[in-house]
């Protein structure tokens, strides 16, 4: 049933995105041009990209630079979706992944005395009002690519090399947010987990042809430690064996890393991306972590900030991340010359 009913909403959805994207470069639709330069850091496919490792990299480059930076970010699977929520000034978190999205939070946290989080829906409201009251003179626009309304300086897009064309369909069929023609907009492209696919040669000459030879940039993801879910500072190392589990776009690129850095989880648990944990889901995790003989948990940085209320019978990690980009010198230099720096 599910293959007769997704196809036709699948052919829907990508009319009325390409009809979209057509209005917005006829000029029929308006681009907002905020009064600082802005780096959109996107992807075409939905969740799991690498994406928000890519962003506290650029925030940080744009940082080191002298720049006051702001990070906005619509803040996916918040509480109150339609409320501007201050998550940090760039010195004090003040909010909480609740409030904030699970993922903003993890950035504010990550970046605190680095660069300022706001989660509004309306970007460009939110990007006037840090420019009045934070004096930010730099913006990173978070899972920007759709959001055509808002103009960019530099439109980067991220690929993950493990899966980067979302299955080859649209949604809902697919996880395609929208045609790859639309890559052509993108200014460069940041080429994720490449050390997780075999042959990187074949997706890189497709990406050439789809975005016109923009410019690629290849990465990789590095085990930054693994800490407690109770403290994020303190590295350490888990009693083995241990059991994994997430709720993010991509499970099997998380399992991937433990496996690469010497822990193959005797047992596994997936939830939706963005899931909000409660204490029966721990205790039923515990529960069968420890039958299948398990020492400890593992889980991902975006799910640990929302574990922190949670009581566990076994100790529970998790595994911090940072993107290694190739050429990260090139990638730097156009990523200062779009802002003037």
């Amino acid at each position: 049933m599910r293959s007769l009913i997704l196809p036709p909403f699948s052919t829907l959805y990508g009319a009325i995105t390409r009809a979209r994207a057509s209005l917005y470069e006829r000029g029929t639709f308006k681009t907002v041009k905020l009064a600082r330069p802005v780096v959109s850091v996107g992807n075409i496919t939905t969740g799991g990209t690498g994406k928000t490792p890519l962003v506290e990299w650029v925030a940080r480059t744009l940082a080191a630079s002298g720049r006051r930076v702001c990070i906005l970010t619509r803040g996916y699977g918040r509480r109150n979706p339609d409320r501007r929520v201050l998550v940090s000034d760039g010195r004090t978190v003040f909010s909480n992944p609740l409030e904030a999205g699970d993922e903003p939070y993890l950035l504010a946290r990550n970046l605190s005395g680095v660069a300022a989080v706001v989660s509004d829906a309306n970007r460009i409201a939110a990007g006037e009002g840090a420019i009045k009251h934070l004096r930010t003179d730099c913006f990173v626009l978070d899972d920007g690519f759709q959001h055509l309304r808002l103009a960019r300086d530099l439109n980067v897009v991220t690929i993950d090399a493990t899966n980067p064309w979302g299955g080859g369909q649209l949604l809902p069929l697919g996880r395609l947010r929208e045609p790859v023609e639309g890559l052509k907009r993108a200014d460069c492209i940041v080429l994720t987990r490449c050390d997780q696919v075999r042959d990187i040669d074949h997706v890189r000459l497709e990406l050439i042809r789809l975005s016109g030879d923009r410019p690629i940039f290849e990465s990789c993801m590095r085990n930054a430690g693994i800490v407690d879910v109770s403290d994020s500072e303190k590295i350490t190392t888990p009693a083995r064996p241990v059991a994994a589990f997430c709720g993010v776009g991509n499970p099997q690129s998380f399992l991937a890393q433990l496996r690469r850095d010497g822990f193959d989880p005797i047992l596994q648990r997936f939830f939706a991306d963005h899931h909000v944990y409660t204490q029966a889901d721990i205790d039923e995790l515990v529960n069968s972590a420890e039958q299948a003989g398990a020492r400890s948990l593992v889980t991902t940085a975006k799910d640990a900030v929302k574990l922190r209320a949670l009581t566990f019978a076994i100790p529970c990690y998790s595994l911090k991340i940072e993107i290694q980009i190739e050429n990260a010198d090139e990638f730097r230099r156009l990523l200062m010359t779009s802002i003037g720096g």
